[in-house]
């Protein structure tokens, strides 16, 4: 239990960093630290629980003066999304899956990142938010990936930093909050574990902060890149791991 403490508390010190900057990431980020030794039933949750506690470490100075009404939409079509995208796991490999989103994020992301001007969509309004909510929805009840399609939709929609952090941020609450209900009413999280997950919330609270003050401290076109820039490296993660599932 002692080194699983520790390898919990560097994976949530250093995603946490990465999620304060960015506001999402987390679970990229962790995972890329706990799949050497973690069990994958293990790590779940405390993805899901560690990218929570990193909005709520950011929430109130996010939120504050901020209206949450344009992310309403997004939240309303995630959570119609979820259920959709736990049922297709019964008809869809989510290997395949991941593999896919993670040609398309590789690709587009690239394109989009040295772009000069990008493409701005204006058309749709709150239904079309409510579409991209609901794409990250079933992408999350299907493999976990709520981030990518909130996140482009932000970006193609021409939202400064500021905006797409207050949507990203409650769309996410929101869908974290509602997987980790499931998750206790399901027993996943199981009792031996919650050491676990206390240990998080002491490790990421300075790194998130950091993070987080790192991001006063760049311009609008700086954190286009750094979103597009992790966008395009979540892609690539989903591709080699896809790949290593395979073999």
């Amino acid at each position: 239990m002692t080194s699983q403490i520790l390898i919990v508390a560097l994976g949530a010190a250093v995603a946490g960093f990465v999620q304060g900057l960015s506001g999402f990431a987390f679970g990229l980020v962790a995972m890329g630290i706990w799949a050497w030794t973690l069990d994958p039933a293990l790590a779940g949750p405390l993805v899901v629980f560690g990218s929570l506690i990193g909005q709520l470490i950011a929430a109130r100075p996010v939120l504050r003066g901020a209206s949450p009404w344009r992310a309403l939409p997004l939240v309303v079509g995630g959570i119609c999304g979820v259920p959709i995208g736990v049922a297709l796991l019964r008809y869809i490999d989510p290997v395949s899956f991941k593999a896919c989103v993670g040609a398309l994020l590789v690709l587009w992301c690239p394109v989009m990142l040295f772009a000069g001007d990008l493409p701005r969509i204006s058309w749709g309004g709150r239904w079309a938010d409510a579409a991209a909510g609901w794409v990250g929805g079933v992408m999350g009840g299907l493999g976990g990936l709520t981030g990518p399609a909130p996140i482009l939709w932000g970006t193609l929609r021409g939202w400064d930093r500021w905006e797409q952090r207050v949507v990203f941020m409650i769309f996410n609450l929101c869908l974290s909050a509602l997987v980790i209900v499931i998750y206790i009413v399901s027993g996943t999280i199981r009792r031996a574990d919650l050491p676990l997950f206390g240990i998080m919330i002491p490790a990421m609270l300075l790194p998130s902060l950091a993070g987080f003050r790192l991001y006063h401290r760049i311009d609008d076109a700086t954190f286009r890149r750094v979103i597009l820039g992790l966008l395009t490296v979540t892609g690539a993660v989903l591709i080699v791991s896809s790949v290593t599932a395979w073999m």
